[in-house]
């Protein structure tokens, strides 16, 4: 499999409940773009991970990386490859964060060999979106869409995966040094009920796009 594909690869990336499956859904319809959404539901040791984490983070981190990576490896064969653009709410680099945060030291250095084996060669999004809010957004929105295994996520858990994710994207540019973030602020922006806020978004993404324009 090859990075260079000649279709615009939009990935959304954020904390847990900050809105990334939605800004991704109205985006993807908006520019009629296929849309990618990662598989939560279907990881049968989530719900555990969340009761105890350090018991069930080898197992929850393991099934979300070849999950992911067999998505990603199916976007490209299906979209990508034929010159069909794609937005996603998530992207892989993702795992690692998570994997970081939760795993012990000795799963910790299993994970990673597998990890950089998976993902040496799947294919990079060419422009990321970075939506962030602060711990009570987060929290509200969490409750709001009532998934049942998320309620019991400990906010000093959710704390540091936030902060972890910023400094990610502060740092983003030395491990993807060709790939523009668009950092937007969940806490001021209602991209669901304003449609001004959804303007300013698609604004700055077609602005993007058009930076970007000689990939495609």
């Amino acid at each position: 499999m090859s990075n260079q594909f000649d279709a615009p690869f939009i990935a959304i990336e954020g904390p847990i409940g900050v809105g990334k499956t939605s800004l991704a859904t109205k985006l993807s319809e908006y520019f009629q773009y296929a849309i990618l959404k990662e598989i939560v539901d279907e990881n049968p040791f989530l719900s555990k991970f969340y009761e105890d984490i350090h018991e069930w983070s080898f197992q929850t981190e393991m099934f979300f990386l070849c999950n992911r990576f067999k998505q990603l490896e199916d976007t490209y064969d299906h979209y990508l490859s034929k010159g069909y653009p794609v937005i996603s709410d998530y992207h892989i680099f993702k795992n690692h964060l998570f994997a970081k945060q939760t795993l012990k030291e000795q799963h910790f250095d299993k994970y990673d060999r597998i990890y950089n084996i998976l993902t040496n060669d799947l294919p990079m999004p060419n422009i990321i979106i970075y939506l962030h809010a602060n711990l009570p957004t987060l929290l509200d929105r969490i409750k709001q869409r009532g998934r049942t295994m998320e309620q019991s996520i400990e906010p000093d858990y959710l704390k540091q995966l936030s902060a972890d994710y910023h400094q990610f994207m502060k740092e983003h540019h030395r491990v993807y040094p060709h790939i523009p973030v668009l950092w937007l602020n969940g806490d001021e922006l209602d991209f669901i009920e304003k449609d001004e806020d959804f303007q300013r978004i698609i604004d700055q993404v077609k602005t993007a796009l058009l930076n970007k324009r000689t990939l495609f």
